[in-house]
């Protein structure tokens, strides 16, 4: 059994914040893979389902982000897993929008999402880091993360959380290599073999020959100038 954890903040007034694209992955996940309908446990809201061979369970902490890691430990005793058996979904500001990355254990770089996961399970559990890019100033972190994304990043981030469910079967049963290239074939299609060449450009004509200057003579005088 493996337990998908996404993180955000509950909440209408959330739903669409840049810090809660965790809880948008699980929610994409969840539904293209025919999840049961969430229920509250662990303090969370929770689905359940299979991908593959793989039971999965799905898990959204309800106690706000700062709070993550008590629904997180409250559920792995629950179901007498390992850390090792746990996925947690967040958004990364170290990384360009779009781009995603999957990482085992490690530190949480001031995510205090991840913070409070470690301090109730310990740092060894996989991480989907979801690139949202950074503002720029660190003092600017905490609005830009509580802003909902712009209608500008509507098909990114929708090419993302498509990949990440088109892979996520492969993420269940360890093949991290597979997930990151179904995510890169909707995030970064290759171009067709079969575009059309560009069309080629008809060189200017040449400017060399320079043309011939009206000839003014009189018939009468062209002739006579022949037998000069």
């Amino acid at each position: 059994m493996k337990l998908f954890v996404g993180l955000g903040n509950p909440g209408a007034k959330y739903a669409q914040n840049r810090h809660n694209i965790g809880f948008m992955a699980l929610d994409r996940i969840a539904d293209d893979h025919g999840f049961s309908p969430w229920k509250g446990k662990f303090q969370a809201a929770l689905s359940e389902g299979r991908l593959g061979s793989e039971k999965v369970i799905l898990l959204k902490p309800e106690t706000f982000m700062n709070l993550s890691g008590q629904s997180v430990g409250e559920a792995m005793r629950f179901f007498k897993l390992d850390s090792t058996d746990i996925t947690v979904f967040h958004d990364e500001l170290d990384l360009v929008p779009g781009k995603c990355r999957v990482k085992h254990g490690g530190g949480h770089a001031g995510h205090n999402g991840l913070r409070s996961i470690h301090q109730h399970i310990g740092p060894q559990y996989d991480r989907v880091r979801l690139g949202i890019g950074h503002p720029g100033n660190k003092n600017a972190v905490s609005g830009y993360v509580l802003r909902d994304f712009p209608k500008a990043d509507a098909n990114w981030l929708d090419d993302l959380l498509r990949g990440i469910s088109d892979g996520v079967v492969q993420l269940a049963q360890g093949d991290t290599g597979k997930f990151m290239n179904a995510v890169a074939l909707r995030v970064a299609p290759p171009r067709s073999s079969k575009s059309p060449a560009p069309k080629a450009q008809t060189p200017p004509p040449a400017n060399d020959a320079q043309p011939a200057a009206p000839d003014d003579r009189s018939k009468l005088q062209q002739l006579m100038d022949k037998f000069k």
